[in-house]
């Protein structure tokens, strides 16, 4: 069990009230608040090391040691079977545009990229665009409207021998729903198609295994799960040497240079460190996971046992407001409601009701209960489910440190609503 009162005391935005009145933060598939450690471990670099990369001098070298452990962190956050596999960048769309401009200079008349409609428009548009530019076709994986899952039949019958990737999300940013990837990766390897995953939202929600996932690439920003804004990008070896990186001169010959433009934000790689320790820590005060999964180290096992935690009990966030919105028939739930079926959800849930997103997002935000309006850029789940002209959704994101407490208040603010 978590500690989650505890936990809350390391997170120093929690700690503010606005107006005399305690925030409650439901925002987190928008970015999550920080522990006080990355504020540190920020503040340590600049003033400690501040420096650029390569230099035969002290603080050079301190960097380069901490850009050095920023790598490794999230190797094993990911459990990357090398720490250089992973790429830095200013974000996960800035990442997936540049790797996808590579990509597509491997494509060809004929060729054929996979994307869905449940997706952020991150993991959908670069595909468009590097498929356009090289005359390739771009094909719409559909969902169940009724619970906003994928159609894996229709999955199914799109792919074929002329699928060159897929790209899909783990965990929708905008319903909530978990894909089944490691099928997906399966059934898109079967036809010869590279497997590109966007754990953005999924990641402060559950583990990740790229090993045991078996795609090729997977993206993810360290703002989601507790660090700064940074974005993350994870290959396979063999694929990110023999892409085409685009890159200024010199091109450096190894990974991850080839592939990281320009200067890195260093201290918020600090900062990342500094998140993965937090999440390490917490799984060293849960119980011990036992696993069938590939060898781990110490850190990686700690934070399989974190994500583990965090998942048991945001689920029981997700079942008391799941619950609690069923026994109000005024908000319709877009996505799974089955109590059954809630390993196949993280706890993010949109909401629309005889008012405007809007009006609702205001109406909470007065209350100081902070939730996000819109499409989220889930621009096809919100045409598909024909919401966009209504202005898409009420987005009521959940993460470990919020309480059940939180979701009586939210709960009691919406019962206020005229």
């Amino acid at each position: 069990m978590l500690d989650v009162r505890s936990l809350r005391q390391q997170f120093p935005a929690l700690q503010r009230n606005r107006d005399s009145i305690a925030p409650i933060f439901l925002d987190g598939p928008g970015g999550t608040q920080v522990p006080q450690r990355v504020i540190d471990a920020i503040v340590r670099y600049l003033t400690e090391c501040n420096a650029n990369h390569g230099g035969l001098f002290a603080t050079s070298k301190d960097s380069d040691a901490v850009i050095a452990s920023a790598h490794q962190a999230v190797a094993d956050l990911i459990h990357a079977p090398s720490a250089n596999e992973v790429v830095f960048g200013s974000n996960m769309t800035t990442l997936t545009l540049h790797l996808s401009r590579a990509i597509g200079r491997t494509l060809r008349t004929g060729d054929e990229l996979l994307v869905t409609r449940l997706d952020h428009d991150a993991n959908v548009t670069p595909w468009v665009l590097a498929a356009r530019d090289a005359g390739a076709t771009v094909r719409f994986v559909d969902i169940h409207p009724e619970d906003c899952t994928l159609d894996l039949d229709n999955f199914r019958a799109l792919l074929s021998e002329r699928t060159r990737l897929v790209a899909v999300g783990c965990a929708s940013n905008a319903a909530g729903t978990l894909n089944d990837v490691r099928t997906i990766a399966r059934l898109g390897h079967q036809v010869g198609a590279w497997v590109f995953l966007d754990a953005v939202h999924y990641a402060p929600h559950g583990p990740i295994d790229v090993q045991e996932w078996d795609c090729d690439f997977l993206v993810c920003s360290a703002y989601k799960f507790f660090g700064p804004h940074l974005g993350i990008l994870w290959g396979r070896r063999a694929l990110l040497e023999a892409l085409p990186a685009y890159k200024l001169r010199p091109v450096p010959e190894t990974i991850p240079d080839r592939w990281m433009t320009g200067t890195q934000n260093h201290e918020g790689l600090a900062g990342v460190v500094a998140a993965i320790e937090y999440l390490t820590e917490l799984g060293g005060a849960v119980p011990s996971i036992q696993t069938n999964l590939r060898e781990r180290n110490d850190r990686s096992c700690k934070l399989l046992a974190a994500l583990i935690a965090i998942r048991t009990y945001e689920r029981e966030l997700a079942n008391k407001l799941l619950e609690a919105l069923a026994d109000r028939p005024r908000y319709k739930v877009w996505g799974i409601t089955d109590r059954n079926q809630l390993a196949w959800r993280v706890p993010t849930v949109a909401i629309t009701c005889n008012r405007s997103p809007a009006e609702l997002a205001q109406h909470l935000a007065a209350r100081q209960i902070f939730v996000w309006n819109g499409n989220m850029y889930a621009l096809g789940l919100t045409e598909r489910l024909e919401l966009e002209r209504q202005g898409g959704f009420l987005r009521i994101g959940m993460v470990h440190y919020n309480t059940p407490e939180e979701i009586d208040r939210l709960i009691r603010a919406l019962d206020e609503l005229p």
